[in-house]
């Protein structure tokens, strides 16, 4: 049988960013990834944005690798020269929203995003013209980057470390015998001293195929789905433009790719539990991505509140994205759940559930927090 220090489950930027920082650390380090190309799930299917930190309740896991995980980005795409750009970004709100907003301000400013200011909506309008709004947040650390970038120097870094990648290797299960893990992939039996379970979509269903792992400690997950509709011709806006967070997501707003194209988006429709042998085969091809020409006007009615130039008929459909969230329809927002072995009391074992946005901004930090668990 073979035998490797640490097996790490999933080749998003989080498994990625996990990996590397493992294999610089000196580890053996293997990935698994159960598609036929990293990061296909719910990292390629993001904004690429770059988040400050501002949304999150202060001391949560969120909160703290964002903001961590922010400066280390920035500093890691410049060193790398990945494309990347600070764009800065307003969230907006009209006068009935100035309590939200003003709430959502001191959050941020508890968190450590110390470059925040309340501007009025004369100074907002005077830095974006097509903007309609009372007052805003001021953003300047809010960014934006090439995901798939990303990704390819995540991983070069983590091969350069001694680090292997397997594509089409799906997981099976594990079973912790003579003190490693014995996983099974693919009809192939694999020993592992460390298990990292950073399957994003699936790794509820991961952690349910890892014998002993108590049912307790695996949580209920919860699926929305996001679409983003995209922005024929040329955006008038250079930033990012947020409204007031909405139950489930953070509004409709317009973001912008490194190529300048603008989209509006994601929405939230929360889908219906997925069936037993969906989980066991995969939840990346168990959803419809499919964007729906008639929820535009939707898209058209919510940007209208901030933008009321948008032309008509300019939103086309665009692409979409579904999110492992731990908290469902009408309930708070739940925070990343990272457990180790002094949560649930299996050795070696480490769990990551519910890592949607901030993800991708807190990727590297939550790589650091994961190696500090060894």
């Amino acid at each position: 049988m073979d035998r490797v220090d640490v097996l790490v489950i999933g080749a998003g930027v989080i498994g990625l960013a996990i990996a590397r920082e493992l294999a610089q650390a000196g580890r053996e380090v293997v990935i698994l990834e159960g598609q036929s190309a990293i990061g296909t799930g719910t990292s390629s299917r993001n904004s690429g944005v770059i988040h400050a930190g501002i949304y999150y309740p202060t001391g949560s896991n969120k909160a703290r690798w964002c903001v961590e995980g922010r400066h280390l980005l920035y500093a890691y795409a410049k060193q790398r020269n990945l494309t990347h750009r600070r764009t800065e970004k307003l969230i907006v709100a009209a006068a009935p929203e100035s309590g939200r907003l003003e709430q959502l301000f001191q959050t941020g400013r508890a968190n450590g995003v110390d470059d925040l200011t309340m501007i009025s909506g004369e100074k907002a309008q005077s830095m974006e013209p097509q903007l309609h709004c009372d007052l805003a947040i001021h953003s300047p650390s809010t960014g934006i980057i090439d995901v798939h970038d990303l990704m390819l120097a995540l991983l070069g870094d983590a091969q350069a470390h001694g680090a292997t990648l397997a594509l089409q290797s799906r997981f099976d299960c594990s079973v912790w015998a003579n003190g490693r893990w014995e996983c099974e992939i693919l009809g192939q039996k694999v020993a592992c001293d460390w298990l990292i379970n950073a399957a994003g979509l699936d790794a509820a269903a991961v952690a349910g195929r890892i014998e002993g792992l108590g049912v307790q400690h695996i949580p209920k997950m919860f699926f929305a789905k996001g679409s983003y509709a995209r922005l024929q011709g040329r955006s008038p806006f250079s930033r990012l433009i947020y409204p007031v967070p909405v139950p489930g997501g953070l509004g409709t707003h317009l973001t912008l790719d490194c190529g300048g194209q603008a989209q509006f988006g994601p929405n939230v429709r929360w889908l219906d539990t997925p069936s037993v042998q969906q989980m066991k085969t995969g939840l990346i091809e168990a959803f419809d991505y499919a964007v729906n020409a008639d929820e535009l006007k939707d898209f058209e009615r919510d940007v209208r509140h901030w933008w009321p130039g948008l032309p008509k008929g300019a939103l086309t459909p665009g692409y979409s994205g579904v999110r492992p969230k731990l908290s469902g329809p009408g309930e708070p927002a739940a925070d990343f759940m990272l457990q180790g072995p002094s949560v649930h009391g299996r050795p070696g074992l480490i769990n990551l559930f519910g890592f949607e946005s901030p993800g991708l901004t807190s990727c590297l930090a939550i790589g650091r927090a994961v190696r500090e668990i060894f």
